[in-house]
């Protein structure tokens, strides 16, 4: 059984015992969050899609560590005015564990 979830704008698809790297979620390491927002869901009894969301399906899921991506450089430059601005950004993220779909 597998299910599409929606975390921070992106969907992932998940089932139980995988672990995935999404947008941060929660600041505490090994906090139990449970996701709701299910696009999708496949199993014994058949394939549901949800419009947008299946109601009453949610996907329990431990935080297992966060952590950042790799630092991304922003440089700004206006040629023969004098201007220019370098910036770096690193993109946070949690490492979650899926521990099971629930299907009601």
């Amino acid at each position: 059984m597998y299910a599409i979830v929606e975390i921070g704008g992106q969907q992932f698809k998940v089932s139980k015992d995988d672990v995935i790297v999404a947008p941060k979620i929660s600041d505490k390491e090994g906090e139990k969050v449970v996701l709701d927002k299910v696009l999708l869901t496949s199993g014994e009894k058949g394939v549901k899609v949800g419009n947008p969301v299946i109601k009453g399906v949610k996907v329990k899921a431990t935080v297992i560590e966060n952590e950042h991506g790799k630092k991304v450089i922003v440089f700004k430059k206006k040629r023969r005015k004098g201007y220019q601005v370098k910036r770096g950004h690193k993109q946070e993220f949690s490492r979650i564990k899926i521990d099971d779909i629930v299907l009601k």
